[in-house]
């Protein structure tokens, strides 16, 4: 029987003429009461409750079987056993959460049989970085959109320069910070255009979404290397606020000039980060080691330094550029993005 409060679930203990217990589990999986149906329990003082969970349509994930006892028993020794490996695994791993609904992160190594210890990302989401793509290609702006577009970016290049003066560091967490929002406002947006109308996207929702967190592993990369100010923290949820909402009209006004406008963003970040690299070979900036995250995501030697990572980096910019340039010219072929095949995974 189901309720709104909890499951109830009956099961015999001394089989079908044996009395029987009802037992409430609530959505945490802890028993909040024990009813005996007849004169007492045979046997032991001790009351063994035992429940039954099956997966069925209705019901919860995984079928379980075991004593209140036996379960308190595992869930200190699992803490136990978390307890002394979180320190070891440097902050990556906490306390394993007991829940009821059983949905419980599997186990995941390297190819080496060593443990994985990043939990924003799995190995097969890495990759290696296409060095031998283009950095110099442009879109000449000829249309008014493409000029607007072309100046509206040049012009938030001058106050950018001026700020972070030549801090290349913490001028790339900046810039990631912006660029991690277009793929995610346009992958969300398409994402409910397809739901109105019924209709696949063509696959270009899960292209601008994983273009949003190949911006975000950016991010979470640079912050290994250049630690914020407090007012460069503002600073993020200011321009953060501002652009998600310019870009979220924009991208609902016209599409093709907000993908014109990434694709000139992108052209600009392949300049601050060509810029960022001549800064690490004259040493005005120490090339440090690769942060261990930066190795594991774009799979690089052991040895890769900071020059290596920003070179995938800068890659990866050049690739989006291509990608958001692409999606504007089919918009301005009359076309919409699902009339042309997305290049999924083109990173």
């Amino acid at each position: 029987m189901m309720s709104r409060g909890g499951t109830r679930v009956v099961r015999s203990v001394m089989g079908q003429m044996g009395p029987r217990l009802f037992s409430t589990a609530t959505g945490n999986g802890s028993v909040t009461g024990v009813m005996r149906t007849n004169a007492g329990l045979i046997g032991s003082e001790k009351a063994v409750v035992t429940w039954w969970i099956r997966s069925s349509p209705i019901g919860a994930r995984n079928a379980s079987t075991m004593t209140l006892g036996e379960k308190v028993q595992q869930q200190d020794q699992k803490e136990e056993a978390t307890g002394s490996s979180g320190a070891a695994a440097g902050g990556q791993k906490g306390k394993e959460v007991v829940s009821y609904w059983g949905v419980q992160p599997r186990k995941v190594t390297k190819e080496d049989g060593s443990e994985w210890k990043w939990q924003c990302f799995r190995p097969w989401e890495t990759y290696q970085a296409d060095l031998s793509i283009d950095l110099k290609k442009h879109h000449t702006p000829t249309t008014f959109l493409d000029k607007f577009a072309y100046w509206t970016v040049k012009s938030l290049r001058f106050p950018t320069d001026v700020f972070f003066q030549r801090r290349y560091g913490c001028r790339a967490m900046m810039l990631e910070t912006v660029a991690a929002v277009p793929g995610m406002v346009g992958g969300m947006l398409l994402h409910c255009k397809s739901l109105r109308r019924f209709e696949p996207s063509g696959g270009w929702i899960k292209t601008l979404l994983e273009e949003a967190e190949n911006e975000r592993m950016h991010l979470m990369t640079f912050m290994e290397v250049s630690k914020p100010r407090w007012y460069e923290r503002a600073l993020v949820f200011t321009v953060q606020g501002i652009f998600f909402n310019a870009y979220f009209l924009a991208y609902l006004a016209s599409p093709k000039l907000a993908h014109r406008i990434v694709g000139y963003l992108e052209e600009e970040a392949i300049h601050s980060y060509t810029e960022f690299l001549k800064e690490l070979d004259k040493g005005t900036i120490e090339n440090v080691k690769a942060p261990a995250i930066a190795i594991d995501y774009w799979r690089l030697p052991a040895d890769s330094t900071l020059r290596d990572v920003v070179m995938v980096v800068r890659a990866d910019e050049a690739h989006h550029r291509d990608v958001n340039h692409f999606a504007s010219d089919i918009h301005y072929q009359g076309l919409e993005l699902k009339d042309s095949p997305a290049p999924i995974g083109y990173h």
